[in-house]
């Protein structure tokens, strides 16, 4: 997962409520149907819908080890960051769905409370299996970051787009959101994903529209703790910490024809791709096409 260089910051409005589930939600579920989902059930990880990532690697401080990953029989899971006496080793963990679910477009949600130390960060995202490829996000696909948090700044919560790969093409777009709240109780974290842009929510209120770097392609589901630098120096830190995943869930769009149609207002970010009405990516310049009504920015372009 990369580190974005954050561009744009958003304080979500203050509420009394502990638990996302005391929120009334702006997410309109009438236009979806679920696709996909996982309650955590049981105590072990259910590897019809999960794989275990990266097993033995190490990234950066820490080493991806399913040790962290636990189903507590309480319909939760737990991903933990561990760390090893006397060698001073940490673990961090990841899983995914690569090769078992994709999905391109919908309504992408987890319930999930955070972590508390000082070190790890925390994160549910997309990601697309061609994504290091570079030139262009509706053909390659990006990787999406529903929510990062870390407790070096545990008041904020994190929407960020990589696309064009990892080196020197990398682009990133990204928007940040002060939400005090956060370290309190679970809460909820969505991603509408349509073909023209990514609409992103926090207990249910919209934070971020972005109509860049917008993946045309299908993408998998990741849950992960990482341990890299940006959430601070784990020398710092308590561990064990952990991230508690309640349920994830992912829906379809009733009319993706639609949604689609539907003119987006925002002026928070810049795109000029563009698109045909039913959503298919047609490219960046408007004198090289037919006539007809087009989406570009985020809105219908008459082309005559």
């Amino acid at each position: 997962m990369a580190v974005a260089g954050m561009s744009t910051e958003y304080d979500i409005a203050k509420t009394t409520a502990t638990d996302s589930t005391a929120k009334q939600s702006t997410v309109n579920y009438d236009e979806l149907t679920m696709a996909w989902h996982d309650e955590f059930e049981g105590t072990q990880v259910d590897m019809t819908k999960w794989n275990y990532r990266a097993l033995g690697t190490t990234r950066t401080f820490g080493v991806v080890d399913k040790r962290t990953i636990e189903v507590d029989g309480q319909g939760f899971l737990h991903i933990k960051v561990l760390k090893e006496e006397p060698t001073g080793t940490y673990y961090i963990g990841e899983i995914g769905t690569q090769k078992l679910f994709s999905q391109k477009y919908g309504y992408f949600e987890c319930r999930a409370k955070m972590n508390t130390s000082l070190g790890p960060h925390v994160a549910f995202w997309l990601q697309s299996p061609t994504m290091s490829q570079v030139g262009d996000p509706a053909t390659n696909g990006a990787e999406i970051d529903i929510f990062e948090y870390h407790c070096r700044t545990p008041n904020i919560v994190y929407h960020n787009i990589h696309w064009d790969g990892y080196g020197t093409d990398h682009k990133t777009a990204g928007m940040k959101v002060t939400y005090p709240q956060i370290t309190d109780g679970f809460h909820t974290f969505g991603l509408k994903w349509t073909p023209c842009a990514y609409t992103f929510y926090i207990d249910g209120k919209e934070t971020w529209t972005c109509t860049v770097g917008v993946s045309q392609r299908d993408e998998y589901l990741i849950l992960s703790t990482e341990l890299n630098g940006w959430g601070g120096d784990p020398k710092l830190g308590t561990f064990p910490d952990e991230v508690v995943f309640d349920y994830v869930r992912v829906y379809k769009f009733n009319d993706i024809t639609g949604i689609s149609q539907q003119t987006i207002s925002t002026n928070k970010s810049v795109s000029h791709a563009i698109y045909s009405i039913d959503g298919s990516y047609v490219g960046t310049q408007l004198n090289s096409l037919q006539k007809g009504i087009y989406i570009q920015d985020g809105k219908k372009i008459l082309v005559n």
